[in-house]
């Protein structure tokens, strides 16, 4: 080794590790969404990102702060190409299908725990945890008002009738999606989630006139 190849190695040995935030929030989440977030403590934090408590203090305030963190990955990751859908020049039908149908590929991607994640998160929170519980809940509120003003706007478009009970509609989507989460959590492939979809656009056509008198 040459002086100037010493000098750097030694320059080098003792100096920190750089924080990866996105590479601390990926492993975060995967964590959160095996075991929760009351389950899930800061010393397992710790260990899966690879960071020191005082670093994600630092960068995250706490641990709800970290989830919450986790939550904006999460979305960011999984669910914005699938609300992009429901902003598509396409046939409603066509729209519903893929937005659920992407939903059911995130579900069962091997790469990642079975189901939702919020929908997992939701599940396993008590009372003391009101206020995260209270933000998932606002998610999921968001969620099933992107649906309805995709349906709004196919009621303007004349696409769908126009007494169309849109909220309900809308509803039923999210109860149908958030239904596959769970299934999958259980264990169910992605076939199965794919003939549960097949169920849905059978029915359809009449599900679409909810609200109408026909």
């Amino acid at each position: 080794m040459s002086i100037n190849e010493d000098v750097c190695a030694k320059k080098t040995r003792g100096r920190p590790k750089q924080f990866d935030r996105d590479r601390a929030l990926d492993s975060a989440l995967d964590l959160f969404w095996r075991h929760g977030y009351e389950s899930t403590s800061l010393s397992d934090l710790v260990e899966v990102t690879g960071a020191k408590a005082p670093t994600l203090y630092a960068e995250f305030g706490n641990k709800e702060g970290l989830f919450r963190a986790a939550v904006e990955r999460y979305l960011q990751k999984y669910t914005t190409c699938t609300n992009q859908l429901l902003e598509r020049d396409l046939p409603v039908a066509e729209i519903v299908e893929a937005y659920v149908r992407s939903s059911a590929e995130v579900f069962t991607d091997p790469d990642t725990p079975s189901g939702c994640f919020m929908v997992c998160a939701s599940a396993a929170l008590s009372s003391s945890s009101d206020d995260v519980a209270e933000m998932l809940r606002k998610k999921h509120h968001s969620n099933e008002a992107s649906l309805r003003a995709c349906f709004d706007r196919k009621v303007q478009q004349g696409e769908l009738l126009a007494k169309t009970d849109t909220a309900l509609l809308a509803k039923y989507i999210v109860c149908t999606v958030e239904g596959m989460s769970v299934q999958a959590r259980e264990g169910a492939s992605r076939e199965d989630l794919f003939r549960l979809l097949d169920a849905l656009m059978l029915v359809w056509p009449r599900l679409s006139q909810v609200g109408n008198k026909v």
